[in-house]
């Protein structure tokens, strides 16, 4: 008989390349996820699809009582850093209250290891390149959050004995990515308002650097971290290693689009200026190859997003705060 897993957030992007690569190692997977920035095509095939929240602690309970689940892979989240700041509860309910729920289900039906994605947000302006031994100071709340839940997870390990492996992925981009979602994924953003005839836009001078990684270079490490014994209740950065200008990002993804680089500079917003992180400790314990440069991640990306074509744009409607709100962002909301 097969061992099930449970891949949260598995209808989203990172989730559903998750849960592909799950299938292909013989799990039955079981994807739970409330629609809510992903998609049912995104779900692969076999894979059993349960359209519900995080926030529903009954559902969860059922779902673990029925399924006995071996392995639990958190990837659920409303992952827009700098929207966080503005929608404070909707954060903490869904990124912490949310992921509470499903650590207390996996302590008491035994799951035997718990995988979470978290952040490089929980870093903040720390040291250059971010690595795993730094002390978190998150700039924002969603950064909060997700180092909320890394400790929740080693406190639970040190209580009821549940295993964690900890994940920081940083800019992840590809196929399947929500290119509709107006607040985060820079790449889709890009791609999705070139197809709408529209500017790229981009907050303050450009300047800001990330190291935008390929979705090749972190599902498989994801979904194999389950059978590599060494992984067990560490923490790992998980990403290229060359940093961009977002600059230097829109030039190249409208050459990728076949277009000429029109770039619309707005008013600088609240954020780190430089983030990358060193990769050093995923690279041995899973002794990873050389990652996909930047160009070739974004070709492949392109012809997706070709393929799928433009998305509507969806405007978060709940926020909670609107002082210091960027005027982009205002605008989009009619405000």
């Amino acid at each position: 008989m097969r061992e099930s897993v449970l891949v949260t957030g598995g209808a989203g992007f990172i989730g559903s390349h998750v849960s592909r690569h799950l299938l292909e190692m013989g799990y039955h997977v079981v994807v739970l996820d409330d629609l809510s920035g992903g998609f049912t095509e995104n779900v692969p095939p076999g894979a059993e699809l349960v359209v519900d929240s995080v926030m529903n602690a009954e559902r969860i309970d059922a779902l673990f009582a029925q399924h006995r689940f071996s392995y639990v892979f958190h990837l659920a989240a409303y992952a827009a850093e700098g929207l966080s700041h503005f929608i404070k509860r909707f954060n903490y309910n869904n990124n912490l209250i949310g992921s509470v729920n499903l650590i207390n289900a996996a302590v008491n039906y035994q799951v035997k290891c718990f995988v979470f994605t978290s952040s490089i947000a929980v870093y903040g302006k720390g040291q250059l390149p971010m690595t795993e031994d730094l002390v978190p100071e998150p700039e924002d709340s969603y950064g909060i959050a997700k180092y909320a839940v890394e400790m929740e997870l080693r406190v639970s390990h040190e209580m009821f004995g549940l295993n964690y492996i900890i994940f920081r992925p940083h800019n992840v981009y590809g196929e399947n990515q929500n290119i509709g979602d107006t607040y985060r994924n820079v790449i889709g953003i890009f791609m999705n308002r070139i197809m709408q005839g529209q500017p790229m836009t981009v907050f303050g001078d450009g300047e800001q650097t990330r190291a935008f990684t390929y979705i090749a270079d972190v599902a498989p490490i994801i979904a194999r971290s389950v059978i590599v014994p060494e992984a067990y209740n560490q923490v790992f950065n998980v990403g290229a290693d060359q940093a961009h200008s977002v600059n230097h990002l829109a030039e190249v993804v409208a050459g990728c689009m076949g277009v000429e680089a029109n770039i619309q500079h707005l008013d600088p917003r609240n954020e780190v200026q430089h983030a990358f992180s060193d990769h050093e400790k995923v690279r041995r314990i899973f002794q990873l190859g050389e990652s996909v440069p930047l160009e070739q991640g974004v070709a492949r990306m392109a012809e997706w997003a070709r393929r799928v074509g433009a998305r509507e744009s969806s405007i978060f409607g709940e926020i909670e705060i609107e002082k210091n709100l960027p005027a982009s962002w205002r605008l989009k909301m009619g405000k």
